[in-house]
């Protein structure tokens, strides 16, 4: 599987204004984890990205690993295939608006999470020990890295919005 390098970082607040970025309105389940695997090392996603111009794409996500460096394999699929399996990720939801700004050499992510009161930022990079400045636009929000926290893996986000009853 390729690699995904991530750092992520828990916001106080998302900041406003938030610098010119594309900006995406996502919703993503989680599927059931298969019978003998550890859902912890391996989750399947699948996700809807409305984009601003109106697109939308539909991805189903392979990921495993914890932590900064993971295994990722994403695949378009067609908006029946996502309607079909969507039922399968009930209870494991979230609804987000995510903001993608570039700066420099890199692209941030914020996300402005709407089934729970969180934000997030973070930042993909090309290897795991490649430098990561902080945009002055974001340090003041920020409560600290997460990148190593389980709880705040989107999958954990979502497991703990479908207890509240959010994202259905």
């Amino acid at each position: 599987m390729p690699a995904e390098i991530e750092r992520v970082f828990l916001l106080r607040a998302v900041p406003d204004p938030l610098p010119a970025g594309e900006v995406w309105r996502i919703e993503q389940g989680y599927l059931p984890a298969a019978a003998g695997t550890d859902p912890t090392q391996l989750e399947g996603r699948l996700r809807r990205v409305e984009h601003a111009d109106g697109r939308v794409e539909h991805v189903h996500t392979l990921k495993r690993g914890l932590g900064l460096v993971r295994e990722e394999v994403e695949r378009t699929i067609d908006a029946a295939t996502f309607a079909r399996e969507w039922p399968r990720t009930a209870g494991r939801r979230l609804s987000k608006i995510r903001t993608r700004i570039a700066e420099g050499d890199h692209t941030w992510e914020v996300d402005r999470f709407l089934t729970l009161p969180v934000a997030l930022a973070e930042c993909e990079l090309p290897s795991p020990d490649a430098p990561l400045a902080i945009p002055a636009w974001l340090a003041p929000f920020i409560e600290r890295e997460v990148t190593e926290e389980p709880a705040f893996r989107n999958s954990e986000l979502a497991r703990r919005a479908g207890l509240l009853g959010g994202a259905r």
